[in-house]
């Protein structure tokens, strides 16, 4: 085995164990989501987390009780209205079915038009619903915005309101995570007060395009960055692929070349 191929394998690895698991389909079930929750154990080490809708987190907790894997769920999705009282009680549902992770969508709109301190007053109410105990990742949307500098302005207003991660899109826009969104967002976290974590979504189904995050996560926070306390990537296909490299090939499907 060359180096060139152990190192993809290890960076295969390490993607496996910062990947949210993801199914946010009209048509997912219940029984799309126990195959889902299958796969989020792998041979080479579990996922992060599985994201799922919020119907579904208890019957996820059972299925995953004991791996490792957390359940997160999304609320204020994926339209990102700015009603706070919605926001709020949707969040507080969503902790109550057992959700570790809350995806919530960032009323990106209502900020755009002006009404910018109501945004932060639903995020800090959804903040307070999560209590102390469940991570608040907040969906900016980038692929909606007009700009880097208002990606950067509104991840700070995010920060400020309490969020623990900055996400980069819902996955059901034309536009989902870029390079150049990403780096905007991780300025914002770059000036933070505290540790914030950055979570890439909507799109990325390669070994190789999952990379340039880890690189960029790397190039502006530092290498401990990359850790799944910090750093997330959302995707669905993206599995198959990692494990594709590590040898892990469906039947009638090619190997990976890498990247």
């Amino acid at each position: 085995m060359t180096e060139s191929v152990v190192n993809l394998q290890a960076l295969a690895r390490q993607l496996i164990g910062v990947l949210d698991l993801t199914s946010l389909n009209d048509t997912d079930t219940q029984d799309t989501i126990a195959r889902l929750c299958g796969r989020a154990v792998t041979p080479f080490g579990a996922v992060a987390a599985v994201c799922v809708w919020p119907r579904f987190v208890p019957h996820c907790r059972e299925w995953l009780y004991g791996s490792g894997v957390r359940v997160a769920t999304v609320v204020n999705f994926p339209e990102g209205q700015a009603n706070r009282k919605i926001a709020m009680a949707e969040t507080a549902a969503a902790v109550a079915y057992g959700a570790d992770e809350v995806d919530l969508v960032f009323p990106y709109r209502a900020w755009l038009a002006g009404d910018q301190q109501p945004c932060r007053e639903l995020l800090r109410g959804c903040r307070e619903a999560c209590g102390k105990d469940v991570v608040l990742k907040v969906i900016l949307e980038t692929g909606e915005l007009p700009d880097q500098r208002t990606t950067t302005l509104i991840g700070q207003d995010a920060i400020t309101a309490g969020a623990d991660f900055l996400k980069t899109s819902t996955g059901k826009t034309a536009e989902g995570a870029t390079l150049e969104s990403s780096m905007a967002m991780l300025e914002a976290i770059r000036h933070a007060d505290r540790p914030v974590g950055f979570k890439a979504a909507g799109g990325i189904r390669t070994l190789g395009e999952a990379v340039q995050y880890m690189e960029l996560v790397d190039s502006v926070l530092g290498s401990g960055w990359v850790s799944p306390r910090l750093f997330r990537i959302g995707a669905s296909s993206l599995l198959d692929d990692l494990l594709r490299v590590l040898g892990e090939t469906p039947p009638g499907q090619p190997a990976s070349q890498g990247y």
